[in-house]
């Protein structure tokens, strides 16, 4: 087993990082301000400018982080479906049940969306943060729109139907079930979304 060692300068980062992702998930990147930041974490200005440059890179740094991370969670969530079904219609529906359990309970499942935060606020970041944030939606239409190929070379589907859009209907549901769960203060609204988009999908290819 390898042992990761963080150094401390990569730990001030990374808590500068969970302060401000926090902040951040809670109010708004234009409301989350470099000085309660640095105030929360116990350094001066001066520590948290040696991490980022400004507020611009501090939201790069949490979007490329935030991508990783979704990507590395999906990944896994599949991995774990692939290795209950090798049918392809299957481990999908599987995968789907599976992360819905995982992220039934808000923000203990899944604390918010960080490319979504961004883009309500996009005038606020430079075009590369910009580019980040279309780049994660097009990596994760990418994966979704992957297994319903696969799925779609066993199952011809029994609807006429846009692959591509019903990709991209798994992260509008997601992020719309994070803002309702939120709005609504009922953690279960996330999960029922995926739930649907679940069962919409076996439509598709089982039909009725």
């Amino acid at each position: 087993m390898t042992i990761q060692i963080v150094s401390k300068g990569e730990q001030t980062r990374l808590r500068l990082m969970d302060i401000a992702q926090a902040s951040v998930l809670e109010k708004g990147f234009s409301a989350t301000s470099i000085e309660e930041i640095i105030t929360e974490a116990g350094i001066t200005k001066s520590g948290f400018f040696y991490h980022f440059k400004d507020k611009n890179d501090l939201a790069k740094a949490l979007v490329e982080r935030y991508i990783h991370d979704e990507v590395s969670l999906l990944d896994e969530v599949f991995a774990q479906a692939d290795s209950l079904s090798e049918d392809p219609l299957h481990s999908f529906l599987i995968f789907l049940k599976l992360l819905a359990e995982r992220l039934a309970d808000l923000p203990n499942g899944h604390p918010g969306c960080i490319v979504a935060s961004c883009c309500y606020q996009e005038q606020l970041f430079s075009q590369d943060v910009r580019d980040l944030c279309a780049g994660g939606h097009l990596t994760w239409r990418r994966v979704m729109r992957g297994r319903l190929d696969r799925i779609a070379a066993k199952y011809p589907p029994k609807v006429d139907v846009d692959f591509e859009a019903l990709a991209d209907m798994f992260s509008a549901l997601a992020d719309g079930g994070i803002i309702l769960s939120r709005s609504l203060k009922d953690p279960s609204k996330l999960a029922q979304q995926l739930l649907l988009y679940r069962g919409f999908v076996r439509t598709v290819f089982e039909g009725t």
